[in-house]
């Protein structure tokens, strides 16, 4: 299902989320599709980069940073943006803009490490010089923290070119469920943890996501926004 809107608009601008859209854009216009390849071998991830079994373009302490703002293709940037585009603007309306923007770092970081870990302890050699790259680790984050604050209000997507409305908790829900189990299968497949989605990142970036949220909204430092229909003031 390709999600369209979430029908419930944030209380005020969402600059950060509208910047992270933006700053996404922009280094796959300038800077990827001069050189695509060139620009992905430099400012991507390289696992085997932790393990210092092989020496990257850049440290894997920047490059961690500057793969959440590479993609592969249009479909994968515009994949991307579109789920951060629905789901994130309401979670920095409940983060507030500076919670969110670290948050958002921190899911990325998280879902990378994760990815990582699976590839060292699982993958060959080979499969930790793959390089890794996109924002769907960060954006699996804000797609957790979403699924805790906001798990009664209507994704309206399409299947296909068919219009559908389901709740929030359950294409999500089913979502993770997805990558859980293509994460599990890959453990035993001929490329596991190689090319291909890194399915791990998007398990370990929801997962923080949800017990991000999960903790803030216990500790009174997050107040969702009402998920009612809008009423006009009296």
């Amino acid at each position: 299902m390709l999600p369209l809107s979430d029908g419930m608009p944030a209380r005020r601008f969402p600059i950060v989320n509208v910047s992270i859209i933006v700053a996404n854009f922009a280094v796959w216009l300038f800077y990827e599709l001069p050189h695509l390849d060139k620009a992905v071998f430099h400012a991507s991830f390289y696992p085997c980069a932790v393990d210092h079994a092989c020496h990257a373009p850049e440290p894997w302490g920047v490059s961690w940073i500057t793969a959440m703002f590479l993609h592969g293709s249009w479909d994968h940037i515009l994949g991307n943006m579109l789920f951060l585009a629905v789901f994130g603007k309401n979670v920095e309306d409940a983060f507030g803009r500076v919670r969110y923007l670290a948050f958002y770092f921190a899911g990325g970081f998280v879902a990378m490490m994760t990815q990582t870990l699976m590839t060292l302890a699982f993958g060959t050699a080979a499969e930790a010089r793959v390089p890794n790259l996109g924002a769907s680790g960060a954006i699996a984050a804000v797609l957790g923290a979403y699924f805790v604050l906001y798990p009664t209000s209507t994704v309206r997507g399409l299947i296909v070119i068919f219009p559908v409305r389901i709740s929030a908790w359950f294409f999500l829900g089913f979502w993770f469920l997805y990558q859980l189990v293509e994460a599990n299968f890959g453990l035993f497949g001929s490329t596991a943890n190689g090319g291909g989605v890194a399915f791990f990142a998007h398990v370990g970036g929801f997962l923080f996501g949800v017990s991000v949220a999960l903790l803030l909204t216990s500790i009174g430092r997050v107040a969702p926004q009402d998920t009612s229909p809008l009423r006009a003031p009296a």
